[in-house]
């Protein structure tokens, strides 16, 4: 007798709409804090889509879906970094026009660019800190603290041995948490002896 398996075969779309699409929100996520541009992270998590959907063939149903998908994205992040690196700044002349064309039109209203900084940087301490860190500390620390990976999981996302991964964590950790102190302290929370 042969059993034959009740599941249903589902095609390459199905399969995409079921197993990677609902990880849309925590790849966004995840594109921003590398990014720190909504544009961009919203084009990452496009280019990841789409790499993910040309290579389904090479995706196994049941497998984790969201390591998978991190990982094209991780590996699109670097490839983009890497080839504007090597890129001159380039500079669109109708900015620059559209820039001085709308300075002239304040009159002679005094503006104080550093009130637009600080006002952007009031707010989520924490956030700051950790957009602070060195790319491949901060990494680890979203794909364990913030998306809730394995540290297996991180080691096949990132490409490093499990050990690396650990030590990396540790270090990230204690790097916020030394750039955290102060902030600790004003609100009123008190090193433990």
């Amino acid at each position: 007798m042969t059993i034959v398996s009740q599941e249903p075969i589902l095609n390459k779309e199905e399969l995409f709409e079921s197993e990677l699409l609902p990880h849309a929100d925590a790849l966004y996520n995840f594109a921003y804090h590398l990014t720190y541009n909504e544009e961009d992270a919203n084009d990452l998590v496009q280019e990841t889509f789409m790499k993910a959907f040309r290579f389904m063939s090479l995706y196994e149903k049941g497998t984790n879906a969201k390591a998978w998908l991190f990982k094209i994205l991780k590996n699109a992040f670097i490839n983009e970094y890497r080839k504007k690196a090597k890129q001159p700044t380039k500079v669109d002349y109708e900015d620059i026009i559209a820039y001085q064309d709308a300075d002239e039109d304040k009159g002679g209203v005094a503006y104080d660019l550093r009130e637009d900084i600080f006002d952007g940087m009031m707010g989520d301490e924490i956030t700051i800190a950790l957009n602070r860190l060195p790319i491949d500390f901060k990494t680890v620390i979203l794909l364990c603290d913030i998306e809730g990976f394995s540290y297996e999981e991180i080691a096949k996302i990132i490409d490093i041995p499990i050990g690396t991964v650990r030590s990396r964590l540790h270090r990230a950790r204690n790097m916020l948490k030394e750039s955290l102190k102060e902030y600790a302290a004003s609100m009123g929370y008190k090193k433990h002896e």
